[in-house]
């Protein structure tokens, strides 16, 4: 693999230091400031990830691109007014994001999207979690809310008397 340098943007040459480093977009990017050694041009470089395109298939079996802020919306209305912080729902967005990322498929479900927020959901808030389920798994009546805080009343008793 060829290494291509970084041009100067003002005289083109190619050796340049770097004078200042900072981690920005929530650590998924550097910003550089550097310094032409030829004539002191000061400019400013980005390092970036480059994520892979990620395509859920939907229910219907139709596909379309992954979207954050879809994911996000989605979260943030399952945790209205039960006290979960928003920075909390960005950092649950973002570890389903990087655990998508790391998998080596491209497509993915929308169902095993929706089990990963629900694992992520649980311990933040019962309530928050029971809305997103009600949606996610297609709630069709009281039944289907009434099997899923069984469930959860039993998972919590378990928890409470194992040591």
């Amino acid at each position: 693999m060829a290494f291509n340098p970084m041009h100067c943007p003002h005289c083109q040459y190619t050796e340049s230091r770097v004078l200042e480093s900072r981690s920005t977009e929530a650590g998924l990017s550097i910003r550089r400031r550097r310094e032409c050694l030829r004539c002191q041009h000061r400019f400013t470089t980005y390092e970036r990830i480059e994520f892979v395109p990620i395509t859920v298939i939907k229910r219907d079996l139709s596909r379309e691109s992954f979207d954050r802020s879809k994911l996000l919306r989605g979260i943030v209305r399952a945790c209205q007014k039960t006290g979960v912080a928003d920075g909390k729902l960005e950092g649950i967005v973002d570890e389903i994001i990087a655990q998508l990322q790391q998998q080596s498929r491209r497509e993915v479900t929308s169902a095993e999207i929706g089990e990963l927020v629900l694992q992520y959901l649980e311990p933040e808030s019962v309530v928050a979690y029971v809305r997103f389920a009600s949606v996610y798994q297609q709630f069709q009546g009281i039944r289907d809310f009434v099997a899923i805080l069984k469930r959860l009343e039993e998972e919590s008793k378990e928890l409470a008397i194992s040591p």
